[in-house]
Order: structure tokens, then C-alpha cells, then sequence
């Protein structure tokens, strides 16, 4: 039997670097795909010191062109595809009124048209192995938080979409699992890719209420933040697993956070537990 072959996005650091590693050394062979290239020097430097082998490869999942260029590569080169991890995304803090339409456009076109195009592109040869498609989106694709409005709203599309498809794949041999994750260490500030100080002065009459956000969110990386392995193991475990669930949460600072959602039938607990970390 060929190995089997896992194509993951967004691998140049954090959760979709560690799954690389991860599926890799499970034995899967592990097309590790990034946007630009340029930038994979932290994931060989990785697959070096684990002893694993990559196959490295671009794709920027905002481009149509570069997702069907990479997985018709993978099919020419490796004559199979047994799963699709759609891990390439962007954070976004901001508010509706500071923000622009553009701003928001930008945010989807990455968190959630991105999953769209790769998983089209990607379901003919999953159904071809009864193959298995994996989106990492988020504890902000169950909870709405403050200040993640574009954020928030992609990763719910991209949850209603994946909980929509997921029955009708199964039907076709196809297994459809999503993985949220909470805070992870070291990637708030970066994911986001803005300085939160600068942020803040720049926020006008919504300052105070973001200087106490991003304050909260800080403590709670710090005080329940995994690493980016520990946050990549339930997306192996949705790999190998006999029979992964459609849902699971990457901590249980993540279980109880999106449960609260869950059995919230109105709403109310949900916005107090947000509206008390804006002070």
C-alpha cells in the first residue's frame, strides 16, 4: 500500500508547522504548503531536527489558480490525496466602524473562501480514497468575541458550511472534521499582525473598551495558551482515528469556553461572559 498523502495549509509556523511535523511522523506523506516559500525556513529547520521529510509547495489559498496548481501537483507526483488539513488563515482585530468593508472582504477571502476553493479543489480526489477533509477554525467560530467581528463572522461561515457539507461527504466516503482551537503561546500578536498600541490610539471612542480586550485576551493566552503541538495533536488524532468526531475542541479551556455557547439558548450568558472582558 502507497502511504498515504495529507496536503496541509498554512505551514510556515504555529498550529499548521507542528500538524506538518505531526502527520509526517505518524506516517503519512505530508505536502506542507505556504503562501510564499520564501518563508519556509523555520519548517525545514523543524522537519530536520525531527527527522522527517516534507514535501514543501506553494499555495496561497486567496489564489484559485495556486490551489488547483498544488493539488493537481500532489495527484501527478503522488497519484493520491487522502486528506485536505485547511489550516491557512488570518486573525483580525477591529471594529465595524473603524474598519472598512474591504477590511472585512479581506478577512473572509482568506478564512473562508480560501477553505472554500481548497476543499472543492481537493473533494474529487478525497472521494477517490475515501479520504478525510479537516478545517482548523477556532473557539471564535462558536463564540463571538469583541473586537473580531470579520473574524468571527468567517470562521462561523466556515463552521455552518463544514457542519452543512459534512453529512452529504459522508454519504460519498468522505469524513469532514473541524478542530478549534483556543489561545495558542506566542501567536496573538502576530496572528493579528497589527501592534496593539498603536491599535489602541488609533481606535478613537472604542480605546478603552479594546485596551481592556486585548489585555484580557493576553491573560488568557498566558494562563491557558498551548503550544502550537499540543494545539496540532487533535488534528493527527482526526487523521488516524477508526471514526473522528465532526467537532473537537484542541483543550479543555476550549471545551468549556465553546460549551457555554452551546447551551446558551438565548444568548445571555454568552454576552455577559464577552461584555466583562471590555471593563
Amino acid at each position: 500500500m502507497p502511504s498515504q498523502v495529507v496536503l496541509i495549509t498554512g505551514t510556515s509556523s504555529g498550529i499548521g508547522l507542528a500538524a506538518a511535523i505531526a502527520s509526517a511522523q505518524a506516517g503519512w506523506t505530508t505536502v506542507a504548503t505556504l503562501r510564499d516559500t520564501n518563508r519556509a525556513d523555520a519548517l525545514r529547520k523543524a522537519a530536520e531536527s525531527a527527522g522527517v521529510e516534507l514535501d514543501i509547495r506553494q499555495l496561497d489559498v486567496t489564489d484559485p489558480d495556486s490551489v488547483h496548481a498544488a493539488i493537481d501537483g500532489v495527484i501527478a507526483d503522488h497519484g493520491r490525496l487522502d486528506a485536505l488539513v485547511n489550516n491557512a488563515g488570518a486573525g483580525h482585530i477591529g471594529t465595524i466602524e473603524n474598519d472598512t468593508v474591504e477590511d472585512v472582504r479581506r478577512v473572509m477571502e482568506v478564512n473562508f473562501f480560501g477553505v472554500v476553493e481548497a476543499s472543492k479543489a481537493a473533494l474529487p480526489h478525497l472521494r477517490a480514497t475515501g479520504g478525510r477533509l479537516i478545517t482548523v477554525t477556532s473557539v471564535g467560530g462558536a463564540v463571538g468575541q469583541p473586537f473580531n467581528e470579520a473574524y468571527c463572522a468567517a470562521k462561523f461561515a466556515v463552521e455552518g458550511f463544514m457542519e452543512s457539507l459534512a453529512p452529504v461527504a459522508a454519504k460519498l466516503g468522505v469524513t469532514v472534521s473541524l478542530v478549534e482551537p483556543g489561545a495558542v503561546d506566542t501567536e496573538f500578536v502576530t496572528n493579528i499582525g497589527i501592534d496593539p498600541a498603536a491599535a489602541i490610539a488609533a481606535a478613537g471612542p472604542y480605546a478603552d473598551t479594546l485596551r481592556s480586550y486585548v489585555t484580557h485576551i493576553l491573560g488568557v493566552t498566558a494562563d491557558t495558551g498551548q503550544t502550537p503541538a499540543q494545539a496540532a495533536a487533535p488534528i493527527v488524532e482526526a487523521l488516524t482515528a477508526g471514526r473522528p468526531a465532526f467537532r473537537v475542541q484542541t483543550s479543555d479551556w476550549a471545551r468549556e469556553f465553546t460549551s457555554a455557547k452551546l447551551a446558551d439558548l438565548d444568548g445571555s450568558r454568552t454576552l455577559g461572559m464577552t461584555g466583562a472582558w471590555l471593563g
